[in-house]
């Protein structure tokens, strides 16, 4: 069957050649860039940030090889909105969003989708490295690339009319077939790290965003150990840039085990004291092959994106689930996504609230 298909096009690699894929598979395909910043900048620093006028140049030039309209959407407004104001309110909050996730839920498969079947397409096509067949979402075999977790908060709906035709493919692969296509982005570098924060300094785009607001380090007794400047600038298991008083008695690195944002408080200790065995999760959406499970139900979770993926038993509990692991994970922050699995098939997924 024929369909019309929106190709979203971040001007990379992946995305240009799932738009040819799909092209070649004789649908009617429309490519479109969505311009997320208002104010993009000329070009990149190295493979850092994304929505640079030299991506959508290359979303373009990429369009014209594959010989497909092309349009840009402008999403400043409701990136703005949605993504990075979210992330904000988040860090205020004491807890660790993960943008990317957000941006997939909020943008590309909420008012793109949304926008897109207004229109009278059929689905969107997008260059993320995960399987989707009949409406089902399950992992990449480039294991390195999977992006199966940041897809994981979409509803069956949304999967229902995404397309995401790289799904059997590794990147090595995606950047042998670009090359052969005659695509300029074949060589191109993945962006990383958070894409509206191009320079990578985290803590200094919440410190323009946030002031500052110098408060204490503690330590698991309650002792106070240092001080810092905002407690936004911490996330649960770090390490680095802690700026302690003194070292520890036995000598050993401290970590971020807990922060307070009423209080201001970051409360630091040893790495053993990160691990957790059991986590509540809440806001859950399952999207998987089976229903909400009514049993406790044995799975593996993944707690972050590229992360171990651990052993667990689920079960839920009115508007949370209760997540026992089977082995102890350490850096589980609040505001992370829980993201379940039979196998590499994605069943669900949830926001973790706490450790319990």
């Amino acid at each position: 069957m024929r369909l019309r298909v929106l190709a979203a096009m971040s001007g990379g690699v992946d995305s240009a050649v799932a738009a040819a894929r799909i092209a070649e598979a004789g649908h009617d395909v429309t490519g479109v860039h969505l311009a997320l910043s208002a104010n993009p900048q000329s070009y990149r620093t190295g493979a850092r940030g994304c929505c640079t006028i030299e991506d959508s140049r290359d979303a373009r030039r990429a369009a014209d090889v594959i010989g497909i309209p092309f349009y840009i959407w402008d999403m400043a407004e409701r990136f703005h909105r949605d993504v990075v104001e979210d992330f904000v309110s988040e860090y205020a909050a004491g807890r660790t969003p993960n943008p990317c996730l957000r941006c997939n839920e909020k943008i590309k498969f909420e008012a793109v989708l949304d926008r897109a079947l207004a229109l009278g397409f059929d689905a969107v096509a997008t260059g993320h490295h995960a399987r989707l067949v009949d409406g089902v979402l399950s992992r990449s075999p480039d294991e390195g690339k999977d992006q199966s977790y940041v897809l994981g908060v979409l509803t069956r709906e949304q999967l229902s009319h995404a397309i995401f035709p790289l799904g059997d493919s590794t990147k090595a692969q995606v950047r042998q077939e670009a090359a052969r296509r005659g695509l300029m982005v074949a060589d191109k570098p993945d962006s990383h790290d958070i894409c509206f924060i191009a320079d990578g300094d985290t803590r200094g785009f919440l410190e323009n965003r946030l002031g500052t607001a110098q408060g204490p380090i503690v330590d698991e007794s309650g002792e106070v150990i240092g001080k810092h400047e905002g407690a936004y600038g911490f996330t649960v298991g770090q390490r680095k840039g802690l700026h302690i008083d003194r070292p520890a008695a036995d000598g050993r690195p401290r970590y971020v085990l807990s922060i307070e944002p009423v209080s201001n408080t970051v409360t630091v200790g040893p790495r053993s004291s990160l691990e957790v065995t059991a986590i509540v999760t809440e806001r859950p959406v399952w999207n998987g092959p089976v229903a909400e499970p009514r049993e406790p139900l044995a799975c593996t979770v993944q707690l972050r994106a590229h992360g171990e993926v651990y052993g667990c038993r689920v079960q839920v509990s009115g508007e949370e689930v209760h997540v026992e692991l089977d082995a102890p994970a350490t850096g589980v922050a609040a505001g992370q996504a829980a993201v379940f699995y039979l196998d590499d098939v994605v069943i669900g997924s949830a926001t973790i609230a706490r450790a319990a």
